[in-house]
């Protein structure tokens, strides 16, 4: 009895230290609370008008300088225009509009009209761009074979991108024609569903990259990536792909595979020619530094880590194996056993976890821009970013950049007439004098604006926040 008891007590420490590798707090230093806070002023620019009482659940806004003017969309269906002033918006199109019989989805937080791109030649006469924009929805019409299927799942909807063609760009109103499918996403669950549509700002024309299209797409949806989409490069999911959307070479001749893309030319049948970079859970947002080019995206952990990355061509950002730094354990935990281990994988420049005192229960990161102008100093060389639920505004230094974890991260508080706020306070004051109960969330996003002006969107208030120097007139 007593050697079965030293065998069982023996077991049992060696067993210790491997429970004490996972964690579901992984950075138990918690973000500084007013340590390096940047106060920055702010104007409400524009209201973007409800939808049948449900304030505007607005996901992009862009700059279209041909035109003068600048878009945003609402995940109902509405893509409205924005004069520069922020006075006249009116709405450009509808795609839930019976016309279109596109029968969009916007059930739920997650699903509907995701986002809009504006080829660089969409004011352009004469050229191939010329009237064309293109959008990624979600629609409950799951009819038409899709392109990319994940073999397996519910097959909730589908997740379409369409290219329309206005006949005068700058029209009040879009005046083409029905959109042009390009490809079609079956999609396995309800949530994970979109991501962005952006062509590089930074490429001139004639460059390489001029033209291609770059879209974000998640892994699927449900949780831990059950159908190991995200690793798997013959799948379309967990992706940030790059296409030539006036291109034919792909396998449904309706869009072109740039051969400049990393698995292009490599002769595998077994890697799709669209990936530009792999391995995430929920890439929403990404971006460009202008100064030298560094492209950014912030990728929606799974329970415990949020993270920014530095993307590359042809890299790997290690979901589901990893999540940020650690490896992947399950919904509720990670290991803190062999962090960063594989040099195969590109790993964060910044995290956060969800346990964080600043944040609400669930965290959502969402990218934002790298801060070039002169505008607002104090904003100077900042790569902004935020959490989608809680609303708290964050940068990094973009100049140096972190190397992972949440060290690097502090925050922006809005300047309110002298007192420092958060945007879901200034939301819910704004439902206040709406006449409607406070919002729980903020669901926080980001827009840029003529000479790289920061926006800020939430699904609120339907009120955009431009950020302004201090002192100027609102």
């Amino acid at each position: 009895m007593m050697r079965m008891t030293h065998v069982i007590v023996a077991a049992l420490l060696l067993a210790t230290p491997a429970l004490a590798q996972t964690t579901k707090d992984p950075f138990p230093a918690p973000i500084a609370a007013t340590d390096g806070v940047i106060k920055v002023s702010f104007a409400e620019f524009a209201s973007i008008p409800d939808v049948a009482g449900v304030a505007a659940r607005m996901m992009l806004l862009v700059d279209e300088p041909g035109t003068r003017r600048m878009f945003v969309n609402d995940m109902q269906g509405p893509l409205y225009s924005v004069s520069y002033d922020g006075k006249a918006v009116a709405k450009y199109l509808d795609l839930s509009a019976a016309s279109w019989g596109l029968s969009v989805q916007s059930m739920g937080r997650e699903r509907g009209f995701q986002s809009f791109a504006f080829h660089p030649q969409f004011s352009r006469s004469g050229t191939p761009g010329f009237g064309k924009f293109y959008t990624l929805t979600d629609t409950s019409n799951t009819a038409p074979k899709a392109d990319f299927a994940p073999g397996g799942g519910d097959h909730t909807h589908d997740t379409i991108l369409l290219e329309w063609t206005a006949k005068n760009p700058v029209a009040a109103t879009y005046d083409g024609g029905p959109p042009r499918e390009l490809l079609r996403f079956e999609q396995p669950f309800a949530n994970h569903n979109g991501g962005l549509l952006s062509f590089n700002p930074l490429a001139s024309a004639g460059a390489p990259d001029s033209g291609l299209l770059y879209m974000s797409f998640a892994d699927g949806g449900s949780g831990g990536d059950p159908l190991t989409l995200a690793q798997n490069r013959n799948s379309a999911f967990g992706k940030i792909l790059r296409i030539d959307p006036l291109g034919a070479n792909s396998a449904n001749g309706k869009y072109g595979i740039p051969a400049s893309n990393p698995f292009a030319s490599d002769g595998n049948a077994a890697t799709l020619g669209e990936i530009f970079a792999w391995g995430m859970r929920n890439p929403q947002r990404f971006t460009w530094d202008s100064k030298n080019g560094n492209m950014f995206v912030g990728d929606i952990g799974q329970g415990i880590v949020e993270k920014i990355s530095l993307v590359t061509a042809g890299s790997n950002l290690g979901w589901n194996k990893w999540e940020g730094g650690f490896p992947f354990v399950s919904r509720t935990e990670i290991s803190l056993a062999n962090q960063r281990g594989d040099r195969e994988v590109t790993y964060p420049i910044a995290e956060y976890d969800h346990l964080d005192p600043l944040l609400q229960p669930r965290s959502s990161v969402t990218m934002g821009y790298v801060y070039r102008q002169k505008a607002i100093p104090q904003l100077a060389n900042l790569l902004l970013f935020g959490d989608i639920p809680s609303g708290e505004v964050f940068y990094i230094n973009a100049d140096n950049l972190p190397r992972g974890g949440q060290d690097g991260i502090r925050r922006i508080l809005f300047n309110n007439s002298g007192v420092s706020k958060t945007l879901l306070q200034l939301i819910k004051e704004k439902n206040v004098e709406q006449g409607k109960p406070p919002a729980a969330r903020a669901d926080l996003r980001f827009g840029l604006g003529p000479d790289g002006q920061i926006l800020v969107l939430n699904k609120g208030d339907g009120i955009v926040r431009l950020l302004v120097p201090d002192g100027a007139r609102r």
